[in-house]
């Protein structure tokens, strides 16, 4: 049917409205587009620039070398050497579990190592490389690259690794880096933290490595990279490279310190060597020691455990960590304060029967049938604990702890050294503190001989000995300053001590090793250019009840080792001039005189000549045997210049 003229025009007129309505809304969306584009394009494109450049722009941390450790000479005692690793990335293996299989046959790896891979693949993003094997050999990285192949996604990489040259002869004092561990993360500040987050880092754990890793660290460097989507490198845009630790000179001697090591061999032991001019350690050894190599790339349990379980306790550095009652070491101390005072003039006698009846208790001297009488000279020459027993009772504990601390007793030096202990020089107060009692007669009887609640380190008696040589109040140091030049720009000052009081102490540590009746008199030594005064301790592990001593003291041969009395002696040399100040403290050793002294004495000829001594440093009844030990030892030391690198391992 034909429409009417008044119909098509209202359609015409519909149709226009529709039109209007949608070309206004199509306008409104181009509008509306127009304005966002706008917007994207240029009002807020430089913003948007940057969030798209910061996708596609990554910075990565590059990690700076990390500075050497030198010995006093300029011999390198911690250096990073050239390493290769095997690496493997998951995202380019496919089929790890193939892939690790392979190379568990092609390495030998056991399943510990593999199941270690695999818990690192499963904590890091697939794109990042995976440490399968460290410190590959020539031979295993070839058999790797012929069998690349069929080996999808893994790498042999170069690293630089540290590593101990030396071995065990300064791996105490140098201490040794490892693996971060979860508490190395904690520790560390936050902006530093993402470099200790980077595969295989190394920070210090013990030792100078530990208190001055901040330094040896270095400051890592940045590299701009372009990367794609899944965050792995397409290519490097620029880098600000990172800057290396500087090296670190120790004050030790690497020749000193092989021979002291190898000289302690066998005995669960500590020795130091201090110059008394300005505090430098020259040698400084714990026995026995380990290999930090082990350490570095993490060590295994079983070798951990060995090392954890010894009763020589290796990890230990007992130089500082060991406290040890000092025993009659400290009588210098004693002597020094009585003559200070005036309380005891030094040619008065004390007539010493064996004994001593103090507030109905009797103390012992070490020489059951008593030493006659003896004045202060010959109480220190021959040790005499009953003449101490008098000098106490006059100076009491207060003079007894203002003098040890005078010389150095119970304090904690500035030494970059781990877990040093801080001894025990007591006080009334100090008692009063810990146990809630009143200081006893016999307490300070006991601190007299350096017995009871006294203990000392054997750097403190380093320190006591080198201050007694010199008379200042020198202080150890084992870092030299970062120049390599010796800055003692001022001389350590005096210690206030009388010279007559001194020279009194001076001889009788004399007389204890060159006068016949002198407790160290078999380990004199006979060149009067190079004598040695030093002064011997036995210090008791258990009382000896009234009964054991009825009954008759058994020998210290006769009882098991860990009930043995310590061994210890402290020294200096030239007498005339003194330069080296010894100390050695032997665990459970028996006795200062047979243990420690002969030790002591090979230490400080050592010191003196620069090497081994000749046979006329020995008296002449000594020099057959002495031949024999002096041509063992040269087998077993380094020489001097310390080329050879593999060193026998205790």
């Amino acid at each position: 049917m034909r429409r009417s003229e008044r119909d098509l025009a209202h359609a015409a007129k519909n149709t226009t409205r529709r039109s209007l309505l949608l070309g206004g809304a199509m306008s409104s969306v181009v509008g509306v587009l127009g304005f966002r584009m706008w917007q994207l394009g240029v009002r807020d494109a430089e913003q948007y620039y940057l969030l798209a450049e910061e996708n596609r722009i990554s910075l990565r941390l590059v990690r700076p070398d990390r500075g050497r450790i030198l010995d006093r000479a300029g011999k390198i005692v911690a250096d990073n050497e050239q390493a290769y690793r095997i690496t493997l990335v998951k995202e380019e293996a496919r089929d790890v579990d193939d892939v690790l299989q392979k190379l568990r046959v092609l390495l030998g790896l056991d399943a510990e190592t593999v199941s270690k891979v695999n818990e690192q693949i499963d904590r890091v993003r697939a794109f990042v490389p995976v440490t399968v094997k460290d410190r590959v050999t020539w031979d295993e990285l070839s058999i790797v690259a012929l069998n690349s192949p069929v080996l999808p996604g893994v790498q042999p990489e170069m690293v630089l690794s540290r590593v101990y040259p030396f071995g065990p002869d300064f791996a105490h004092q140098v201490g040794y880096v490892g693996p971060v561990s979860d508490s190395d993360l904690e520790n560390e500040a936050a902006d530093n933290a993402p470099l200790l987050r980077l595969p295989d880092f190394e920070v210090g754990k013990t030792g100078v490595e530990r208190i001055h890793e901040r330094t040896l660290r270095g400051m890592p460097g940045t590299r701009r990279v372009e990367v794609n989507v899944s965050g792995r490198t397409m290519r490097e845009l620029d880098l600000d490279p990172a800057t290396p630790g500087p090296d670190m000179q120790v004050t030790l001697d690497h020749h000193l310190q092989n021979f002291m090591r190898v000289r302690l061999e066998g005995q669960s032991a500590a020795a130091i060597v201090m110059d008394v001019t300005n505090g430098d350690l020259l040698g400084c050894t714990s026995a026995p020691s380990f290999d930090p190599n082990l350490f570095v790339r993490g060590i295994s349990s079983r070798d951990y455990g060995t090392l954890r379980d010894s009763e020589f306790r290796p990890l230990a550095d007992k130089t500082v960590q060991g406290a040890y009652p000092p025993g009659s070491t400290i009588k210098m101390s004693n002597a020094l304060a009585a003559l200070e005072t005036g309380l005891m003039d030094p040619e008065e006698t004390v007539a010493c029967n064996g004994y001593v009846e103090i507030s109905g208790r009797r103390f012992h001297c070490w020489k059951r049938g008593g030493h006659g009488r003896v004045n202060m000279v010959g109480a220190l020459r021959e040790s005499c604990d009953v003449y101490f027993y008098e000098v106490a009772q006059r100076i009491g504990i207060d003079g007894i702890f203002a003098m040890n601390d005078r010389l150095g007793l119970g304090q904690k030096y500035d030494l970059p050294l781990s877990g040093m202990a801080h001894g025990n020089n007591p006080s009334r107060a100090w008692k009063q503190e810990r146990y809630g009692q009143d200081w006893l007669i016999g307490d300070t009887i006991n601190a007299s001989i350096g017995q009871g609640f006294t203990l000392a380190s054997p750097i403190q008696l380093a320190t006591m000995t080198a201050r007694l040589a010199s008379g200042t109040a020198v202080l150890p140091r084992l870092v030299r300053p970062r120049t390599g030049q010796d800055q003692d720009t001022a001389a350590p000052a005096p210690l206030g001590l009388s010279a007559d009081a001194l020279a009194i102490v001076r001889q009788g540590m004399f007389e204890v090793s060159n006068h016949e009746r002198g407790t160290a008199y078999s380990s004199r030594i006979a060149d009067p250019t190079l004598a040695m005064a030093g002064k011997t301790g036995t210090s008791q592990v258990f009382s000896i009840t009234a009964a054991e001593r009825a009954a008759g003291v058994r020998s210290q041969d006769e009882l098991p080792w860990n009930r043995r009395d310590h061994a210890l002696f402290v020294a200096f040399a030239p007498f005339d001039a003194p330069r080296f100040a010894v100390t050695v403290v032997v665990e459970h050793g028996g006795g200062g005189s047979t243990a420690a002294a002969p030790i002591a004495r090979d230490i400080m000829l050592f010191a003196q000549h620069g090497g081994l001594p000749p046979e006329d440093a020995y008296p002449t009844s000594q020099r057959a045997r002495i031949r024999e030990d002096l041509a063992l030892l040269s087998e077993r030391i380094l020489p001097p210049d310390g080329t050879i690198a593999t060193v026998s391992r205790t």
